[in-house]
């Protein structure tokens, strides 16, 4: 007898591609060495970006999602909600309350934290290599159901106002808020991150959840990892977390791509003074820098680190050293999409002040003039390079480089390829710099308890 075995009908070429699974796009960035240092990236449907970085040699993780979100991108009257809502993540989710959430990373000694900017926000932990999957699992588990119960918004918001109050109370802290609103004036760029006691009173639930529908969509989301990983594991466990959310749904989606802007931020002598009871007065001096996306940043940099980056510095030299003025004294620079800040900052007594500033002005016009001297480039650029690389041996580093660079640039520049930018910087990259740079009327905000002359003085200083 003759058996006849009837196979299953093929489906057909559309029936296929409609059950297909599409397909997420992995890519290598960087390839390292021997598998070491090779950073990786997968698009997934829905536009969710993975990136990591392989370090074998650690037995530890550091894992976190980037939102493309930050205080610039509040109203006046949302001031804060960025903020407000990083607080709220942790507050529970359907699957776990806020004590799950906290103890899941305490029970295997992990960490687990954020962070807000004004234009992103990070969420973020570290584990051993061997609890990766519960972090992930965790971290995707907040960010993509996050129910934020109105008993929780209005707890938190007295957490809130006290991490306001906290930094009223710290003036060395509070005087670069001051800075930014001298700066800036009432733009989104000039609030403070926190907000304010006002505007965190008013925020409701519902506006705190339309904020969140609408800048945590996968495509203005980044995963990042750095560590002892395997890079196709990571991808598919984030994966599962978001499918399991419903959250890629729209396979068609594009990755949000990085802030562009062209302003020119011009902002000078302005004066911003706050009346406070301390004993020191701490004072920012500055001007308008460059956007973070300008080559003139590697330059700056390295201007900045020989004006006040360490105890070489001229600041540090001239402020502390020589004349004991003020215990702590140094420049930086803030770079953002479309524009940027330089500062130098100083703590010491008011009656000192005028003298420090004039130290500074001193100091700014003569590099603005004549640059710096070779010596100091070259103490400068090995400061530099000797920091960028000492610090980058940390899997949270890493992790944190990956992050602000995927949202910062869409790109990942290497090690060797940020070295080289620093220390190809030259004599005259300083020179033209800071002619362009510090060659205006810079902008002052102090805070401390200053007389009436002093104050009077402050006010007219920089005229």
């Amino acid at each position: 007898m003759t058996r006849t075995v009837r196979r299953p009908a093929r489906p057909s070429r559309t029936e296929g591609r409609a059950a297909a699974r599409p397909r997420a796009l992995t890519r290598t960035l960087l390839p390292g060495e021997n598998g070491a240092g090779t950073v990786r990236k997968t698009v997934l449907p829905g536009g969710l970006r993975v990136v990591t970085e392989t370090v074998p040699s650690v037995r530890s993780v550091s894992f976190g999602i980037w939102a493309h979100v930050g205080s610039r991108d509040e109203t006046p009257t949302l001031n804060g909600a960025t903020h407000y809502l990083e607080h709220l993540l942790f507050k529970g989710t359907s699957r776990r309350s806020a004590l799950d959430i906290s103890a899941a990373l305490d029970e295997v000694g992990g960490e687990l934290n954020a962070f807000t900017a004004k234009e992103f926000t990070c969420y973020y932990a570290r584990v051993l290599d061997s609890d990766l999957p519960l972090a992930i699992d965790v971290i995707c588990d907040m960010l993509t159901d996050s129910l934020l119960l109105p008993e929780e918004v209005d707890a938190e918001r007295g957490v809130i106002l006290e991490e306001i109050a906290m930094t009223d109370d710290d003036p060395g802290d509070g005087v670069h808020d001051l800075f930014a609103q001298t700066m800036l004036g009432d733009s989104p760029l000039g609030r403070p991150v926190l907000g304010t006691a006002e505007t965190v009173e008013a925020l409701t639930r519902d506006r705190i959840a339309r904020f969140y529908r609408k800048h945590y969509d996968p495509t203005r989301l980044v995963v990042t990892a750095a560590g002892n990983l395997d890079h196709a594991t990571v991808v598919r466990r984030v994966r599962a977390a978001f499918d399991r959310a419903g959250a890629l749904e729209r396979t068609d989606a594009e990755p949000c791509a990085p802030r562009g802007g062209a302003r020119t931020l011009r902002a000078a002598g302005r004066v911003g003074l706050l009346d406070r009871r301390t004993e020191q007065a701490h004072v920012v001096l500055g001007l308008p820098g460059v956007s973070r996306g300008d080559d003139r940043r590697w330059a700056l940099s390295v201007l900045s680190t020989a004006l006040g980056g360490g105890m070489s510095s001229r600041l540090f030299q001239e402020i502390r050293e020589k004349r004991g003025l003020a215990y702590s004294v140094y420049s930086y620079t803030s770079g953002y999409a479309d524009c940027g800040l330089f500062g130098i900052y100083a703590g010491c007594r008011p009656a000192q002040v005028q003298d420090v500033l004039a130290i500074c002005r001193e100091q700014l016009a003569r590099i603005a003039e004549d640059g710096l001297t070779e010596d100091e480039l070259r103490r400068a650029t090995g400061q530099l390079a000797g920091a960028t690389m000492l610090g980058l041996e940390d899997p949270g580093a890493l992790m944190h480089r990956l992050g602000k660079s995927e949202i910062c640039w869409g790109s990942q520049l290497s090690l060797d390829e940020m070295l080289s930018r620093m220390t190809s910087v030259t004599v005259e990259d300083v020179r033209q710099v800071a002619g362009e740079i510090l060659d205006h009327r810079p902008s002052l905000a102090a805070i401390g308890h200053f007389t009436e002359r002093q104050a009077s003085r402050l006010e007219n200083a920089l005229a």
